[in-house]
Formats: C-alpha cells, structure tokens, sequence
C-alpha cells in the first residue's frame, strides 16, 4: 500500500495498543480477543523489524542485535519489578502489560531473525523453515526429556515460531524466481486468517470437550 514502514508502524502500533487494553480489560478469557492481540505484536512486530533492518540502515543483522536488546531489556525489567517472568504469573494488569510488550519484542525479533535466515544467511524460505522446525523441535524435546527451566523454554520456543512464520509467509507470498509462491498478499493473509479462525474454534471446542470430562 506504499504507506512506508514508519506510517505502517504508527497505525500498527495503535492497534495493538488498543487491542492490549481491551485484552487487560477483560475480565474473563476469550480466545478471539486473545488471538487478535496476538496477531496484532505480529503485525506491529513485523512493521517494527523493517523499520529497523531497512530504514535504519543497519540491515537484518544490526536489527537483529538491536532487537535482541530491547527484549532482553524488557525481560530484565520485568523481572526486575515482579520478581518472574513465567507466564503462570501473569494475573494482574502491569504483569499482563510487561507480557504483551514483551511478546511484541520476542515477535520484532523473530521477524528480523526470519529475515536475515533467508536473504542475508542464504538459507531461503524452505532452508530457513527446515532450521526454525528443527530448533522448535529441539525446545520440544528439551521440555520432555530434560529439566531446563519451563520459563527458559517458553520464552525460546515462541520466539522460534515468529521467524518460522516469516518465512513461511515470505515463500507464500513471494515471486516464483525467489522461490516463492507468488500468491498476493492480500489472498496469503485471507488463507492464513481463515487457518487460524479454524484453529482457535478446533482447540476450543477440544479444551470444552476435555474439561467436561
């Protein structure tokens, strides 16, 4: 839409503001809403990671490093005020705002580290969705069969998928002779909305199932 990644972060930046509050708001658990902010650190992270990689001028991996600071900046200021991190603390409205900043980062950084896996590294969209597969796998792994902190573990395994998402949504979207799919951005996000619509009504009504028995 040719608006720039600095326009696209402001109005991106509203939203998942906006959408933070109504989430800390609320008073009981809805999936929808949860969701919607959670798409919206996507789309602000992404906006976010651009901004810095390219108009910044420090490129993928100056905006890596750059974005790997915030997160660990606010995973220490948040540790440092409410004594944890882990996720099963969050019961409170400054618990919960410390959560979505700090997901918003985790979700700039994996953009930025998606990005700089596929062009700047060379892996390509499949090569960079094979690498963040197998370090996912590897998080899995680590929770089952070892006993590294679950807080460590969470932490890693949602900023792994926000780079396995960028560069499945590059191959989506992409031309053919960049490896990509050339789908429109516009029918790629109306696929991926639809996908995740399904999944949130799937595991739901599976987690409805589960607690009547």
């Amino acid at each position: 839409m040719n608006l720039g990644y600095l326009e696209a972060t402001a109005i991106f930046a509203a939203l998942f503001a906006v959408a933070v509050i109504v989430q800390i708001k609320a008073k009981v658990f809805h999936p929808f809403l949860y969701w919607a902010t959670i798409i919206a650190t996507t789309t602000v992270g992404t906006t976010v990671a651009d901004f810095a990689d390219r108009s910044l001028g420090i490129g993928y991996a100056g905006g890596t490093l750059l974005l790997f600071a915030l997160l660990m900046a606010s995973l220490a200021t948040w540790y440092r005020t409410l004594g944890s991190v882990s996720v099963n603390t969050v019961s409170s409205p400054k618990a919960e705002m410390f959560y979505w900043i700090t997901i918003m980062f985790s979700q700039t950084l994996g953009t930025a580290l998606g990005d700089w896996s596929a062009d700047t590294a060379g892996l390509g969209y499949t090569g960079g969705a094979i690498v963040f597969s197998v370090l996912l796998g590897a998080v899995c792994a680590a929770y089952y069969w070892t006993k590294l902190s679950r807080t460590l573990l969470f932490w890693a395994a949602f900023i792994l998928t926000r780079p396995l998402g960028a560069v499945l949504g590059d191959f989506l979207d992409k031309p053919s002779n960049a490896g990509g799919l050339a789908l429109s951005r516009y029918s790629a996000s109306a696929a991926l909305i639809v996908i995740i619509i399904g999944c949130i009504l799937f595991f739901t009504h599976h987690a409805g199932k589960t607690s009547a028995h």
